[in-house]
């Protein structure tokens, strides 16, 4: 194995709730009230829609708002890893991974291992430099057991809910979380700093009306026949983190650029996205529309206030 270089699931597609928009010359992320899956190719227009997105949109109206899955690893920290993370812009090229202790940093010295004072107190990380950032691989259909889409964000309540819900499923589970069937969520809510805007984050539950009972029993009847045909779950987990250890970084300068363009303008296009509150690049306010989640949130709240 090549040392030096991170052994991470093999990727078949990506999931966003956004995109990449041209706006007066300069390209901007956008985020939407839904998923998008893309396979991994891109033409002109952006990101090519894996089959998927497709199948998935039809069968939920237009909008993607879950999205059934299953994990690969029964530990939460392989299937989702969050750090903070500084990029370079101009390269896409990581330059410094930490956890809010300790940090790998790229240095004129090759690799060093720093005390990591978080974003607010590091002179690195200044104009947004450096941020909390997720990568979520999940499992979608039936065709390839090991081929995963990623899901990638830099919004804190993204990143809260979904490392909370794995370790709760796991407990909950008698550490069958690969065996759980599950869904990403979209949810949506406000607060005071996004003006009573709804801000969107992704959620990990149950599918649909499942019960809590009738999900475990479906894991532990999972577990069971994968354990009887011969599949070690812990020698996965054992060689998906010898894998992830291998490498300083996870993402490398062909993928960075694409993360830095979505996730790390530049302090221009960051002022340019603030001035419009329709490009953020975190969990981020929408336009109401008829149809969006927006609307079926303020109905669900307009119900309760009737009823009661």
């Amino acid at each position: 194995m090549l040392k030096g270089l991170a052994i991470t699931p093999p990727i078949l597609g990506r999931i966003a709730i956004g995109k990449v928009v041209e706006k007066d010359g300069k390209r901007l992320p956008m985020k939407e009230d839904q998923f998008t899956l893309t396979s991994q190719l891109q033409n002109r227009d952006g990101w090519i829609l894996h089959p998927f997105d497709d199948a998935l949109r039809k069968a939920q109206g237009g909008k993607i708002r879950s999205i059934p899955i299953r994990l690969l690893f029964n530990e939460p920290d392989l299937n989702f890893r969050a750090e903070y993370s500084l990029f370079d812009r101009k390269t896409g090229r990581p330059l410094c991974v930490g956890d809010g202790e300790r940090c790998k940093r790229r240095s004129s010295d090759g690799l060093v291992s720093l005390p990591c004072p978080a974003p607010e107190a590091c002179p690195l990380a200044q104009g947004g430099a450096c941020k909390p950032y997720g990568r979520l691989n999940v499992l979608i259909g039936d065709d390839d057991p090991l081929g995963s889409f990623i899901f990638r964000t830099t919004g804190f309540n993204s990143i809260r809910t979904l490392a909370a819900r794995l370790e709760y499923f796991k407990a909950l589970s008698g550490n069958r979380l690969s065996c759980l069937p599950l869904e990403l969520k979209l949810r949506g809510k406000s607060t005071r700093q996004s003006h009573g805007s709804a801000i969107f984050y992704v959620d990990i539950t149950l599918r649909g009306h499942q019960s809590m009972d009738e999900a475990l029993a479906e894991a532990k009847r999972l577990d069971e026949e994968r354990q009887a045909s011969g599949f070690d779950q812990t020698a996965l987990d054992q060689a998906a983190r010898l894998g992830f250890s291998n490498g300083a970084f996870e993402d490398n300068e062909e993928d960075g650029s694409a993360v830095v363009e979505e996730f790390f303008p530049s302090e221009e296009a960051d002022r340019t996205i603030k001035a419009n509150p329709h490009s953020q690049t975190t969990e981020t306010a929408t336009a109401p529309e008829s149809d969006s989640l927006t609307a079926k949130l303020a109905a669900k709240a307009r119900n309760l206030v009737e009823a009661t």
